[in-house]
């Protein structure tokens, strides 16, 4: 009897739902590195909303009931008063591409959609700077009410510093009103690093319809102060200062609201004009290729908002449920955050031919752009939802690495420092081979080159840049095997020589190679680099060997460290390792977590989300997998650094070590990745979907 009793409370236990998941930062506006707002507290009133960096961009939202006003989004501040009053925060959820928050009291219900459409398999739409503000009433008493909504943005949305000048306009396109603001000096691509904001472009607030609906620039105290008191908004803009404290306003007459949900929506959009300078070239964002303006990009938004909803509403109900499926409710959390993330911390750029180019941003590590590490981890998002991004993040860099000016052996770090990628700038540049990453970066090229291939079922990529290639090639072939003293991408670590883990992918690349010398009919080169790669496999584990698992280092006894690497042994097919490499590392990992992740290695207690995720896939099954990732949720949801998704903590504090908003947990989606149904099906619904062509531009619309 006891023993029933027991198991139907142990069957009870693992039937328990989660608790609600808390975020430590929340996507509400992300886009690209300048356009990207989050909520940096469990809720929308309990901070300001911020830019990923920390600094202010401020949202304000509030809702009027039956002639009281509540606050739903934004905190008071010193200079900037808010109501006291809080409408209570009753419901959270993050997906792909909506953030849905839910508000109640005063017999109303009160619903906040942020809505990206983020559909990866339509660059048109993804590279859409705009996200639709989606509000909804309804009473929950029985009884109507009247319900207005006010909502405004801040002029720190436009500028770097909040001492910047700021000027703003009103017009209408096709009969509804819209509200610009930008900066006064307008100083474009002028300024490149890491804590910055834009400060050039222009901030769009516009509604779905005119009717109902009233539009104010001006002093944010002002015009808050107005709805507050009246529901109205100020009779005139106040054009008068110019600051940072101005907003552009938008109110929202809902009228009697019943138990019939009524629902409108605003929308916030950013035409930052010139998005990347490429060797000197300023480039348009993707939207803008072929002539287009703010104009279509609003008109076209208020045109296709019913469809993107309904199609949005269908992808996010197949990831997640994919997500689930692959790796349970804990998993499918953390991807689900990583997911807008991912693409806020990219730039869908054409360059004058109509060719895209997607430009990662190494946001709070170094600035970089096109950072060839960053690249790499964030490669199994790209590679999954669409194989023409990672195409469109490798082609800078080989042309880049094609140019005279580029003449070491190795492959380049990064392009510059973001928005400018106007040649490398990390360690020795182009000067010295002083601190480069020669076999990371290197062995990097030719794996995602390869993995381009195998997900698109062919090698055109790798047959334009075939001189690069062979060259990396051959230097892994001369230095791969045992590295020599080298960072690696976990740089923060320091030098390291006879690294095992970049060993592993220095093999997995010549591999790698071997398999593109035979896709593109190279036979007899491609049978002598997998000769290399076996052989070479077969030195490390004899170099790596540790008893139960395998070193840091060759010449370290004693150590550890993940392999994460091991894992495209795994995505492609190449099967130089035997399992038996993945299945003692995997065993011997599950003993040496801490609260909160698996660390590095063996030398301190921090960690990197991205790499858990890649040494996860290499779980013999889904109950390790899982008892591997259920240390790194515990971090999201627990750690006390309220920021986006920090891809570097400490396994024992949670603490963030450095790092935020990077693109590179892309790499949580690995998992996927490693499932050939799953990545056949979103790729292939990507590489199906028609590609757009460039269409013929005058001199003025292509520059």
């Amino acid at each position: 009897m006891r023993l029933c009793v027991g198991l139907f409370v142990a069957i009870a236990a693992v039937a328990q739902p989660l608790a609600p998941f808390r975020p430590p930062a929340v996507p509400l506006v992300a886009h690209d590195p300048y356009f990207s707002i989050w909520s940096m507290a469990d809720r929308l009133t309990g901070d300001v909303t911020r830019h990923w960096t920390g600094k202010p961009n401020t949202l304000t939202g509030l809702v009027r009931i039956d002639g009281q006003t509540y606050r739903v989004m934004g905190h008071g501040a010193r200079r900037v008063p808010l109501p006291a009053a809080v409408l209570e925060q009753t419901r959270l959820e993050v997906l792909p591409t909506r953030t849905i928050y839910e508000f109640a009291g005063h017999g109303v219900k009160i619903s906040l959609t942020f809505f990206t459409p983020a559909l990866p398999d339509d660059l048109d739409v993804l590279s859409r700077p705009l996200t639709y503000l989606e509000w909804t009433a309804a009473s929950t008493d029985g009884a109507p009410h009247a319900v207005s909504i006010y909502f405004d943005a801040g002029a720190d949305l436009v500028v770097n510093t909040p001492d910047e000048p700021v000027e703003w306009a009103r017009f209408d396109l096709d009969g509804h009103p819209v509200l610009r603001m930008g900066s006064r000096e307008q100083p474009i691509l002028a300024k490149r690093g890491d804590d910055l904001r834009i400060d050039w472009g222009y901030l769009y607030l516009a509604p779905d319809k005119s009717e109902g609906v009233a539009l104010a620039a001006g002093s944010g105290n002002d015009v808050r102060a107005a709805f507050e008191s009246s529901g109205r908004m100020p009779d005139s803009d106040d054009l008068s200062e110019g600051s940072a404290r101005e907003v552009l306003a938008a109110a929202l007459d809902l009228g009697r609201v019943g138990a019939t949900p009524v629902s409108r929506y605003l929308m916030l959009a950013y035409d930052d004009l010139y998005s990347i300078e490429f060797f000197q070239r300023r480039e348009r964002a993707w939207w803008r290729r072929n002539g287009a303006e703010a104009g279509d990009l609003l008109r076209d938004a208020r045109r296709d908002h019913d469809s993107l909803l309904a199609r949005a509403r269908r992808f996010d109900d197949e990831l997640v449920s994919d997500l689930r499926r692959a790796g349970g409710e804990e998993y499918a959390r953390l991807a689900t955050l990583a997911y807008r993330q991912t693409l806020a911390a990219h730039k869908l750029a054409a360059d004058a031919d109509g060719t895209a180019m997607y430009f990662p941003k190494e946001n709070f590590s170094n600035g970089c752009i096109s950072t060839v590490d960053v690249i790499y981890p964030s490669a199994p998002f790209t590679l999954l939802f669409n194989p023409r991004l990672i195409e469109a993040q490798l082609a800078p860099v080989m042309e880049y690495a094609a140019m005279p000016r580029w003449h070491w052996p190795f492959a380049p770090h990064d392009l510059g420092t973001y928005p400018q990628a106007n040649g490398q700038v990390y360690g020795g540049g182009e000067r010295t081979e002083t601190n480069q990453m020669p076999v990371e970066e290197s062995g990097n090229m030719l794996i995602l080159t390869a993995a381009l291939a195998h997900i698109e079922g062919n090698a055109a990529f790798a047959e334009k840049y075939w001189p690069q290639l062979t060259k990396w090639a051959e230097y892994l072939k001369a230095k791969g095997l045992d590295p020599e003293n080298q960072l690696s991408t976990d740089d923060f670590a320091g030098h390291l020589a006879h690294n095992a883990n970049l060993s592993i992918k220095a093999i997995l690349a010549l591999g790698a190679y071997g398999v593109l010398c035979d896709m593109t009919g190279r036979k007899e080169q491609g049978a002598s680099y997998r000769k290399t790669a076996e052989e070479f496999a077969a030195k490390w584990q004899q170099l790596a060997a540790e008893g139960d698992h395998y070193r840091l280092a060759f010449d370290q006894p004693g150590t550890w460290s993940q392999k994460y690497n091991l894992v495209w042994d795994k995505v492609l097919g190449l099967h130089l390792f035997p399992p038996e490499v993945a299945r003692r590392e995997t065993a011997f990992y599950t003993t040496h977590q801490n609260k909160y992740g698996l660390p590095l290695d063996n030398r301190k207690t921090y960690t990197k989300l991205d790499w858990i995720l890649w040494t996860a896939t290499l779980a013999n099954d889904r109950a390790e997998f899982e008892k591997l990732v259920g240390p790194a949720y515990r971090f999201a949801a627990e750690s006390p650094s309220r920021v986006p998704l920090t891809d570097w903590y400490d396994t024992v504090t949670a603490q963030q070590q450095h790092f935020q908003a990077r693109s590179v947990v892309g790499g949580l989606f690995m998992k996927m990745l490693a499932d050939p149904a799953i990545w056949k099906k979103y790729a292939g619904r990507a590489l199906s979907a028609p590609q757009p062509v460039p269409a013929a531009r005058n001199a003025a619309a292509a520059r």
